[in-house]
Order: structure tokens, then sequence, then C-alpha cells
């Protein structure tokens, strides 16, 4: 992974270059979800995923299975009925999944509108990653990415206020369509 660079510098005069190793031919993905309750601290459930057989051909992101173990594992840790508010990723749409979703009367889902990351709160979860988990580093190896990931994830899990910042930047709300207690 090339790593974002967010500072840099030189003497005055030459353009800094920043050097890094040639890319690597693994892949991860990182499926999240930022889950809210009104009255409860706001949390954040995630699995990474290293795709080390996409040499040979094999699939370079979670598959639809992947987010349906992650959303019956955020169900049980939740306990509570889950509302999904979904991009528009290939696999979100996938038919499986959405029969999955529609079969347990525990998920509610809404897609949002197309390009419109700035609705997502979890785009706010990844942003928070680059910036303060990646930027300026030079990974030795897939092993330092992921513990560098997982290290600046389960910060953000105990800071409520950074998910609930997330939620916030969105300009969206939580709402109940019952009164609270009943």
């Amino acid at each position: 992974m090339t790593p974002p660079t967010r500072k840099t510098w030189s003497r005055r005069g030459h353009t800094p270059v920043v050097q890094v190793r040639g890319r690597s031919q693994r892949r991860f993905s990182v499926a999240a979800l930022a889950c809210y309750k009104p009255g409860e601290r706001s949390r954040l459930i995630y699995r990474p995923k290293r795709h080390s057989d996409h040499k040979r051909g094999g699939r370079r992101s979670f598959t639809w299975a992947d987010y349906r173990d992650l959303l019956i594992a955020a169900y049980l840790q939740l306990k509570a009925p889950l509302v999904l508010v979904w991009d528009n990723l290939n696999v979100h749409l996938d038919a499986r999944l959405r029969d999955f979703v529609d079969g347990h009367d525990w998920i509610t889902s809404f897609q949002l509108p197309s390009y419109s990351p700035d609705l997502n709160p979890v785009e706010g979860i990844w942003s928070l990653v680059r910036r303060s988990g990646q930027c300026n580093t030079a990974f030795t190896d897939p092993e330092h990415l992921m513990r560098v990931l997982r290290h600046r994830l389960r910060e953000i899990q105990y800071r409520p206020d950074l998910i609930d910042g997330c939620l916030a930047a969105t300009g969206l709300t939580l709402t109940t369509s019952h009164p609270q207690g009943q």
C-alpha cells in the first residue's frame, strides 16, 4: 500500500520526493459498521481481511457472505435490531445479500443515493484511519500494515466521540419511530 503523505519538507526551491517500496501484490479489505443507538455509546464493529490468494484469481474484496457474517456478529454483539444505511458498493447490492437482509426481521436496510459518500458515517472512520494511522508511514510488510490498521481501529472503538463526530459530519440525525421506553 502506498502510504498517504500528510506532511513533508525539503530545502527551499526543491520539490520534496517521498520514496516508497514497490507496490505489494497482496490486498487487504476492511468492512465496518458505525453503530448508533439513542442513549447509548456509539460503537464501531469491524472485520479486516487479508486476501492472499488473489494472484490465483481469487476475490480481492469482501464477499456477500463476509458481510452476512459481519451483520450476524453485530446483531449478536449489540443484542438489538439493525438499521443499515448502505452505500451502493456492488456487494451491498448483491442479490444473495439482499435476500439475506430481506429474510430477517431484525434488519432494516436503506440505500444511500449514488455518489454520496458525504452521507456515510463510515467514510469518516476511513478518513480518521488514513490521516492518523497510515500517513507518513512506509509499511515494512503486510503484517505491519495489518497491525497498524487494527491498532488504529481499536483506538477509534474506544473513542465514541470520534464515532459520533462521523455521524455529525454527515448532517444526519438519529430519530425513533416510537417513544423511548416502550
